[in-house]
């Protein structure tokens, strides 16, 4: 009942807001920084994943770093909400692509297409790859435990004409459509955490151990789709640009884990370029204890 009830205050207002110029929003992300900034917004954790992820760089840095990120967070939640309202020509001009050319040769040739991207810079604005590309558009997603906001972020998510679907429901809308022989561009975001009974692999990144999901490279060999990595650049405020980095090679025919280990290695270039960019605000190394059971088992 509650989270109905919070969804009918805060929607409407919403709404409003995102009728707002970009220019004057962005105004108001500069305003939110300081609330957010003087509160700490998850600062132990967001300093904990620096101090792990950049070991020998200096306390002035990471605190430069957080304030970055605060700020450029500020900026994605108020691109977030503009996106029930902005306009076509606008997100066309404000998130590019190059080397879409790689998604339509796949698909022309009778391949499907997996798209793998992580949590850095704006990936709510990436279902736009829709207005480049031939092919149908499907993004997979976690709920909300809101579900009222679940559903707007949705409607959000499906403006570009993209269709979301859970992960739980991921293998079987991939299987349907291969029966329909139907084209499609899977997109697969690779950084979250697999809950602790699924971790299938480990790997450092980011100078860590770290079990990543395993997911995008399973779909890929089922149906032995081109695997592209999405290279996120933010070249100014309010543009960001994507890279399509295509994986060379056959999936069906891949070693086990090496696409996984790939496209691992490509998101922790792009973070290394510029950190403030990714979501450090959630706990990245919860799990570790769980690889030093496995290293001690495997003694």
């Amino acid at each position: 009942m509650m989270d109905k009830l919070s969804y009918y205050i805060w929607h409407p207002l919403i709404w409003l807001i995102s009728w707002l110029p970009l220019p004057v929003l962005y105004g108001f992300s500069s305003f939110l920084y300081y609330p957010v900034s003087l509160a700490g917004y998850r600062k132990k954790v967001i300093l904990d994943n620096l101090r792990r992820a950049f070991p020998g760089q200096s306390e002035q840095w990471r605190q430069k770093t957080l304030h970055k990120f605060y700020r450029h967070f500020c900026d994605l939640f108020v691109e977030t909400i503009k996106l029930q309202h902005i306009s076509d020509n606008e997100i066309f001009r404000r998130i590019t692509f190059t080397n879409t050319e790689a998604i339509d040769r796949a698909t022309d040739a009778g391949k499907d297409v997996i798209v793998i991207l992580g949590h850095y810079g704006n990936w709510e604005w990436v279902p736009s790859i829709n207005m480049h590309t031939k092919a149908s558009g499907f993004s997979v997603y976690r709920p909300l435990k809101n579900q009222w906001f679940d559903r707007y972020m949705l409607h959000l998510r499906s403006r570009f004409g993209s269709q979301n679907i859970t992960m739980k429901k991921t293998l079987r809308t991939v299987a349907g459509l291969k029966r329909q022989n139907t084209r499609f561009i899977l997109g697969l975001i690779s950084d979250q955490s697999p809950a602790k009974h699924e971790i299938q692999h480990w790997t450092t990144f980011l100078t860590q151990p770290t079990p990543v999901l395993t997911g995008p490279e399973k779909i890929a060999k089922m149906v032995n789709a081109q695997v592209v990595y999405f290279k996120v650049s933010k070249p100014k405020r309010g543009h960001y640009h994507i890279e399509v980095i295509p994986w060379e090679g056959e999936p069906a025919k891949a070693p086990e884990n090496e696409i996984t280990e790939w496209h691992v290695r490509q998101l922790e270039k792009t973070i290394y370029e510029r950190p403030e960019l990714w979501l450090w605000s959630h706990k990245r190394w919860k799990y570790q204890g769980e690889y030093a059971k496995k290293d001690h088992a495997n003694a």
